[in-house]
């Protein structure tokens, strides 16, 4: 079995409860900064392998709304979006989660997350 990766951003609201989350459940878990580290590609093609693209692309978050019309226009696929995403991190919903079991998730729900402890 592998660690539990818990992707996204130290200073989001979201990341934040799902980390404190899984602290209290006793889920050891790695934590990688977009910010510091970036996006890795391999981890980004499988996530939209497993998820599809359009889940991870934030389009309600201030990073989405930062970029002109030409820009947002542009991302019509997954190829275009995950250009995107290793461009502007930011633009990924989050967090996303790479639990010890292999499956993907996508944002934090702590209903579906119970299932998984």
């Amino acid at each position: 079995m592998t660690a539990t990766l818990l992707y996204g951003i130290p200073h989001c609201d979201t990341v934040k409860r799902a980390r404190a989350w899984l602290a209290a459940h006793g889920v050891e878990h790695i934590f990688h900064d977009f910010k510091k580290q970036g996006v890795p590609a391999p981890a980004l093609d499988t996530w939209v392998e497993a998820c599809g693209w359009e889940p991870l692309l934030n389009r309600r978050g201030t990073t989405w709304r930062a970029l002109d019309p030409v820009a947002q226009h542009q991302v019509q696929d997954a190829s275009s979006a995950k250009l995107l995403m290793r461009a502007q991190p930011s633009v990924i919903k989050r967090p996303v989660v790479q639990w010890a079991d292999g499956a993907i998730t996508i944002g934090f729900d702590a209903g579906d997350w119970t299932t998984r402890v």
